[in-house]
C-alpha cells in the first residue's frame, strides 16, 4: 500500500497537475522531512521487531516523496529504485520476523540475543536484509537514497 502512494504522486500528482505539484512542492519538503524525523525517532523507540520495520517504512517512503518531487531525472529514479528495494526487503523482513514468531512466540527484540548460534543461516540472511533496509553501501536501497540526496542537491544548487 506505501508503494501506491508513490505510484500515485508519480503517475497523477506530476502527471495530471505539474503546476500544483511544483506550487506546493515546499510544504511537501516540510512535511516529508518531519515525516523522516519522527518515524526515525519512533522507530528507535520500539522493542517490537515488527514495528520496527513498520515505522522504518514510513521514513522510507516519506524519502521517496522528497525525491519524486525533486522533478528531476536523479531524484525520481532513485525514488522507483528506492520503492522497489523497500518492497523486496521489506517483504523479506516481514517473513523474517514471521519466521522467528512461529519459533519463538515473541517479536520482542531483548528475546532474540544469541540468535546466531541457534539459527546461524537465518542470521545471515537476517543482517543482509536489516543492512539492506538501512541502506548499506553495495545495497539498493544505498543507491536508491543517494540518487534521491543527489537529487535533492541538483535542485538547491
Amino acid at each position: 500500500m506505501l508503494k501506491l502512494g508513490g505510484f500515485g504522486f508519480l503517475r497523477f500528482s506530476l502527471g495530471i497537475f505539474p503546476e500544483a505539484s511544483a506550487y506546493f512542492a515546499p510544504v511537501i519538503y516540510a512535511i516529508c522531512v518531519f515525516g523522516v524525523v519522527y518515524a526515525s525517532i519512533t522507530t528507535l523507540q520500539q522493542i517490537d521487531l515488527k514495528k520496527i520495520i513498520a515505522y522504518s517504512s514510513v521514513g522510507h517512503m516519506a524519502l521517496v516523496t522528497v525525491g519524486i518531487f525533486s522533478f528531476n531525472s536523479q531524484g525520481i529514479i532513485g525514488a522507483i529504485l528506492l520503492m522497489i528495494s523497500h518492497g523486496i526487503v521489506s517483504g523479506a523482513m516481514f517473513l523474517c520476523i514471521g519466521m522467528l514468531y512461529e519459533r519463538h512466540k515473541t517479536r520482542i527484540i531483548r528475546y532474540f540475543s544469541g540468535l546466531i548460534h541457534t539459527m546461524p543461516l537465518f542470521g545471515v540472511f537476517f543482517i543482509t536484509f536489516t543492512l539492506a533496509n538501512i541502506g548499506f553501501p553495495g545495497t539498493n536501497s544505498f543507491i536508491g537514497e543517494f540518487l534521491i540526496i543527489a537529487g535533492c542537491f541538483e535542485i538547491n544548487s
